[in-house]
């Protein structure tokens, strides 16, 4: 984007690029009621205000949002929401969770919205890594806004005292265990003070962390129409024995479960030397970490792959024809380059958009603090996350098997065979004949 193009012109610009009409049914409205999930760290809500608060001052409409908990409550209160019928015109939810949010027939797709010539080249605008959780028969079902990919927080510090580069991070899964065995430490009783690695394997993060290994030997985990997904396949099993292998062979991470919460405060208080964890939460840490710390790449078995994440907007068709063009219209201003920018540095969140990487702001943090580019470089090598229909039953069935992997009771192979059992099953009616 040339640096003389400022947030009034992008504005002013935005406003003009939508169809007249639609522009008049939109002045229509009033008031559109957003959820929002709560999911990390950081002063997000206040944040989020402050977009609603300069929406409705640009539109007249009042954007109102609803800070309605994490990913699964903010799905489950907006879903009791709509069926009441005074549920939102959109929502933040899970970019995974488009196929089981048509399941629901609650959506409603971009192109019945209706996308003028503009509109379509603001869609592809989007990094396509950003976009793979978006598509589905031939349409559009929703919009990038808080993604990331999962990347590695590793404290520097511990990496200098046991003999590590502190500025040159594992890449491969050899190498990775390897430092993960040397920054692992316990005290005079054998007592694990300091874990090498943390992954999430709780009910909701476990298919991501889990995600992320597939995608590491190239094994995808389901099909684009989100009715068939590959678990019992030998290179899903060997991303299983990975995962086991650091809690059982190396004892470089705790057996059983790790809950996504705790990830964050061990980090900082320093019982964990490397976390598994979003993008989202590296302003939280470079808040309050005591400690210089790194952000890198995921390493794969022979070289980084990673997964991507985190929350698209979607749009509702109880909502009316007005509330719908309203809805878009602000989803148009979130996605803005310069408000890209300015929610990725208040975030950590990556930007959705390539433009919003050329604005000023942007590159000056950028230059300023080097970290916050890190994980932009691995959307080459990152996949969807595990999408399916009934998605948190597939999601549920996955982390029974991972948890008991991880605690020892079956083999990564008894895992994958089991899971794959149960999906089949809950995918079965879905699939075409």
């Amino acid at each position: 984007m040339p640096a003389h193009i400022n947030r009034r012109t992008l504005l002013a610009a935005s406003v003009a690029t939508l169809a007249a009409p639609a522009i008049g049914r939109a002045q229509t409205v009033k008031e559109l009621s957003f959820y929002y999930p709560i999911a990390v760290g950081g002063p997000l809500p206040a944040v989020i205000d402050g977009y609603c608060q300069e929406f409705e001052k640009q539109t007249g409409i009042a954007a109102k949002p609803v800070y309605a908990g994490d990913y699964s409550s903010t799905l489950i209160k907006a879903l009791t929401a709509i069926k009441g019928g005074s549920g939102p015109q959109l929502a933040v939810l899970l970019a995974a969770e488009m196929h089981s949010l048509q399941d629901q027939d609650i959506l409603v797709s971009l192109d019945e919205i209706g996308l003028d010539a503009d509109a379509k080249k603001w869609l592809d605008g989007f990094y396509p890594a950003f976009m793979a959780n978006s598509h589905a028969d031939g349409k559009t079902w929703s919009v990038p806004f808080q993604r990331s990919t999962a990347v590695q927080y590793y404290n520097k510090a511990a990496f200098a005292e046991v003999g590590l580069d502190p500025e040159k991070y594992p890449r491969t899964w050899a190498e990775l265990t390897a430092a993960a065995v040397k920054l692992t430490k316990k005290d005079a009783s054998g007592r694990v003070t300091r874990w090498g690695i943390k992954l999430a394997s709780d009910l909701g993060n476990a298919q991501w962390t889990f995600g992320a290994l597939a995608n590491q030997v190239h094994q995808v985990l389901m099909n684009e129409a989100g009715t068939e997904a590959y678990f019992n396949q030998p290179k899903a099993i060997e991303a299983m024995a990975f995962w086991q292998s650091l809690a059982f062979e190396l004892k470089v991470t705790p057996q059983g479960e790790s809950a996504w919460p705790s990830l964050s405060p061990d980090f900082l208080e320093g019982n964990a030397a490397i976390i598994q964890h979003t993008t989202g939460n590296l302003t939280n840490l470079r808040a309050n970490a005591k400690f210089p710390f790194g952000i890198a790449g995921l390493p794969g078995k022979d070289e980084p792959r990673t997964v991507v994440g985190g929350g698209n907007l979607y749009f509702f068709k109880s909502a009316s024809p007005a509330e719908r063009q309203a809805a878009l219209r602000l989803a148009r201003f979130l996605s803005e380059p310069d408000r890209a920018a300015d929610w990725s540095i208040k975030t950590g969140y990556i930007a959705t958009s390539p433009a919003a990487y050329e604005t000023p702001a942007l590159k000056k943090y950028v230059a300023d603090f080097p970290p916050a580019d890190v994980a932009r470089g691995f959307l080459p090598v990152a996949v969807g996350e595990l999408s399916t229909f009934e998605n948190q039953r597939v999601y549920a069935a996955l982390t029974n098997q991972i948890q008991s992997c991880l605690s020892g009771k079956i083999t990564p192979a008894q895992a994958m065979a089991n899971v794959q059992v149960e999906a089949d099953r809950i995918l079965k009616p879905y699939k075409k004949t």
